[in-house]
Formats: structure tokens, C-alpha cells, sequence
């Protein structure tokens, strides 16, 4: 059952406009990645919710902060060029990060994600990448056993946010049964 623009502002309030546009690319991704039943659904509308400030941001504030510094040169994200760690900055709704998960995430999508990193921050493309990131990972499974907490980790590599997100699980679940 696709979630409707009423249901994800109920979740979701701070995103205003941004759920009528958000509401067809989250829909067509989340079908095409098995994201579907309520726990599921809940679990990945939160996440992502929390993720891009209720759909206000597709692209991480770049400051740079010691921890966005930091992404230059670094290995494991794949930024090996001079410059990677903010053209490679988080984008799309589940903040894809790094010149190697950019790489990847382009091959499954069909885009050159390389060249245009920017297309990430396009409602489809950021939606797509989201179900792209969560499949990849294994996170419908630790919905499915009610591993909130893990999904976070898979997400953040910490529990940052964790309150906001759990508050936002806990709306999604009353809102979509």
C-alpha cells in the first residue's frame, strides 16, 4: 500500500511542500525495493525523515566540520582525488557518502553519478538512492525483526539522532496501521 502525502505530513510535519514532492519518487522506490507492509514502510520513512530533516535536505551542510574534513582522502569512502571529500559530500535522502558508494549506487541506478554527483539531490534520484542504500544493507530484514536501533547503525555508524528517529518510527507505526 503506497503511503499518501497526508500520511507522511502526519509523520513528517516539518516537511510542508516538500511531501507532495517527496510522495511519488518515495512510493516508486520503495515498491521497487521490497520496502512495503507497515513495519517496513515506518521504519524506512523515519530513517530517511531523520536523515534529510523531514525532506529539507538532500545535500549535507558543508561547513566543512572536523568530521566532513575528514572525508578527504579517505580510503574506505573511496576519495582518492584531492577534492572527493566535499564533491562526494552526503546527498540524497539516506546521505550517500564517498566516491566509492557514489560509484556504486550510480551502477545500480543507471546514472554517472561520478560526473554529476548533484543528480543525488533530485527528488527520484535522492528517493531511489534511500531504497538503493537500504536493500544493499539488508534493512527491510532488521525491520522485519524489529532492529531499530541496527538500522540506525547500518545508517549513521553510531546512534546519532536516535530519539528523533525512534520518536518518528513510533508516529510512522500508529500512522500507517
Amino acid at each position: 500500500m503506497p503511503i499518501t502525502e497526508q500520511q507522511l505530513l502526519h509523520i513528517l510535519p516539518n516537511a510542508g511542500r516538500q511531501a507532495g514532492v517527496f510522495v511519488p519518487a518515495l512510493n516508486t522506490a520503495m515498491s521497487r525495493y521490497g520496502i512495503v507492509g507497515t513495519v517496513r514502510v515506518a521504519a524506512f520513512i523515519a530513517q530517511v525523515g531523520h536523515e534529510s530533516g523531514q525532506l529539507r535536505w538532500v545535500r549535507e551542510i558543508w561547513g566543512p566540520t572536523a568530521q566532513q574534513a575528514g572525508y578527504e582522502g579517505r580510503a574506505d569512502l573511496g576519495n582518492t582525488q584531492k577534492g572527493d571529500g566535499s564533491k562526494y559530500r552526503g546527498r540524497g535522502l539516506i546521505q550517500i557518502t564517498g566516491r566509492a558508494n557514489y560509484a556504486a549506487c550510480g551502477e545500480a541506478l543507471g546514472l554517472d553519478l561520478i560526473s554529476n554527483p548533484e543528480l543525488l539531490e533530485l527528488p527520484q534520484h535522492a528517493a531511489m538512492s534511500a531504497a538503493w542504500f537500504w536493500s544493499t544493507n539488508w534493512l527491510n530484514t532488521l525491520a522485519d525483526q524489529g532492529q531499530f536501533a541496527k538500522i540506525t547503525r547500518r545508517i549513521n555508524g553510531g546512534l546519532t539522532g536516535q530519539d528523533d528517529r525512534q520518536a518518528l518510527y513510533d508516529k510512522a507505526l500508529k500512522v500507517l496501521a
